[in-house]
């Protein structure tokens, strides 16, 4: 049994964890939490996710410490210890990870440098508090056995659930994507989502932790240890024999052209650069990639990446035709504002960020963008910010989209639109009942967050999505990262970050759907009641 006492000397690096108080607890949660970063991209450790996931298992066994007066009865005091504990290290690991927000707020320094600390300190603050919930709920089916880190995955991997769908949700940076950044591993997306993903990356990199559990030690070794070895030895066969597909193919007579033009954010939404914006976008267009690659006259299809104009497109009709000239007539899939008139010309009208398709010189078919950023494309608790002086950052208001996320273009199966932030949302990428699309088409604009780790992490979700449904993924960024990714995540064609340029390619084929893409919605359910009812055996049994 271990005392706090105080005493420092012989004691080794998981009892001094165990044993921590005051502010030496928090700054080992804290700090913990910050190397999990380093599992993320643009870094990609995924072994890094074990130094935050093995402190929590020991530092809940700290706050476990206090004697409850019956099995089934809890200690306030040890509730608060793991919450707290929780809190400190989920404050740590989305400040790492998301300190690149503030980003976005330089762009318009004049207008916006205020709200710098909000953004860099308080997002991982409040994203803090689902970890904050997942210790205590963990605390709560926690055991003294090597099942205690089924109750860290029921407890973190509901509260990641949770993050994800809560006030519109916010799924970046789930601890899964320590092993959905990695191609191998990602594989399991396919059958499992980012959530089962998050469940199993929890057993995997806390199962350390119970190496030191004296008593199994000299038995047999920890359980949780081997579950989490046949976990990864699982994963990897998985992965490598989904990778030993042949490739998918290409779609017959589509030959595709995504330009990345590399454009500043204060530049690109001044409407006084409309011109001269949308000459660049052509001359930049009508290169090839290579001396010896195809022309304009080669080309099917143009896809230019999100808010392509700082003006509506469809009230441009000189616009439309220097496009319809300068791409010979062939199709043009672009993001661009979408405006639907009022009812009366004082009424307002409804403005779209969306995706649309252009013909020759006439708009024929448009997706809306659903899930809009907060505080970027609206403002949440508008009524009590507004008045304050707070704004969001996206110039105009933008309303939600109802369309279908479906996207039609002559000469191209359907597409499932995605508009930058959507591509983060597992399990919507493709809508439940629809019909499955040829492929996933997601315009960008991370313009916002400039060389950081921000477009990294966001083409990292974006290729899992492509993973999870079976399907290609097309995907033109303003600055970077722009690619044709299979629908087994290989990425076939890339243009990196900051880079002017365009990229040539074929479209890739579907694969087979996917086990996850048929049972999104209770894959996560019954995956979780799983590893509940593992962490309630460790319960009884203590």
């Amino acid at each position: 049994m271990l005392h706090r006492d105080g005493a420092g000397g012989g004691l080794t690096l998981p009892q001094r964890i165990i044993l921590a108080e005051g502010w030496r607890r928090r700054a080992v949660a804290f700090l913990a939490g910050a190397c999990g970063a380093l599992a993320l991209e643009p870094v990609g450790f995924a072994p890094a996710m074990a130094i935050p996931l093995t402190a929590a298992v020991w530092l809940i066994d700290g706050a476990a410490g206090a004697p409850a007066p019956s099995r089934w009865s809890f200690n306030a005091a040890s509730l608060r210890s793991a919450a707290g504990a929780g809190w400190w290290l989920g404050f740590g690991y989305f400040l790492a990870g998301l300190w690149w927000l503030g980003s976005a707020l330089l762009v318009e320094a004049d207008q916006y440098a205020w709200a710098l600390p909000l953004a860099v300190l308080g997002v991982p603050a409040g994203l803090a508090l689902f970890t904050s919930l997942g210790f205590a709920v963990a605390r709560l089916l926690w055991s003294p056995g090597s099942l205690r880190v089924f109750a860290l995955a029921a407890g973190l991997g509901g509260a990641e659930w949770l993050r994800g769908h809560v006030l519109t949700g916010f799924p970046w940076n789930d601890f899964g994507m320590a092993l959905g950044g990695v191609q191998l591993f990602a594989q399991t997306g396919s059958a499992v989502g980012l959530y089962g993903l998050d469940l199993i990356a929890i057993l995997i990199f806390a199962a350390p932790a119970t190496l030191i559990d004296h008593e199994r030690k000299r038995r047999f070794g920890s359980p949780a240890a081997a579950v989490a070895m046949t976990l990864l030895v699982a994963l990897a066969v998985f992965g490598a024999v989904r990778l030993s597909q042949e490739q998918t193919g290409a779609v017959e007579g589509v030959r595709l052209r995504l330009m990345q033009p590399n454009l500043p954010m204060d530049a690109k939404f001044r409407p006084e650069n409309g011109q001269e914006i949308l000459r660049r976008y052509l001359a930049l267009s009508d290169q090839a990639t290579a001396p010896d690659r195809m022309g304009v006259s080669d080309v099917t299809h143009f896809i230019w990446p999100e808010s392509a104009f700082p003006f509506v497109l469809s009230r441009e009709p000189q616009a439309l035709s220097a496009i319809a000239h300068g791409l010979q007539g062939k199709i043009l899939i672009t993001g661009a504002a979408r405006v639907e008139n009022g009812p009366s010309r004082k009424a307002r009208g409804k403005i779209f960020n969306a995706v649309q398709v252009v013909q020759g010189e006439k708009i024929i078919a448009y997706y809306d963008k659903k899930h809009l950023v907060p505080f970027g494309e609206y403002l949440p608790l508008e009524n009590w910010l507004r008045p304050l002086g707070v704004h969001h950052l996206v110039p105009g208001t933008w309303d939600v989209g109802q369309t279908p996320r479906r996207l039609s273009a002559p000469g191209l199966p359907p597409a499932a639109p995605l508009v930058c932030y959507e591509a983060i949302f597992p399990g919507q990428a493709v809508e439940p009942g629809s019909e499955r699309p040829g492929w996933l088409l997601n315009v960008t604009s991370d313009g916002w967050f400039g060389h950081t780790s921000g477009p990294y992490q966001h083409f990292a979700q974006a290729r899992l999505r492509a993973i999870e449904e079976g399907l290609p993924l097309i995907r033109a960024a303003n600055t970077g990262i722009s690619a044709i990714v299979d629908p087994y995540g290989r990425v076939l064609e890339q243009l990196p970050l900051g880079v002017e340029g365009v990229l040539d390619g074929a479209l890739p084929k579907p694969a087979p759907q996917t086990f996850y893409s048929r049972h999104a919605e209770i894959v996560f359910p019954a995956l979780w009641a799983l590893v509940f009812c593992c962490a309630l055996a460790g319960r009884v049994r203590a």
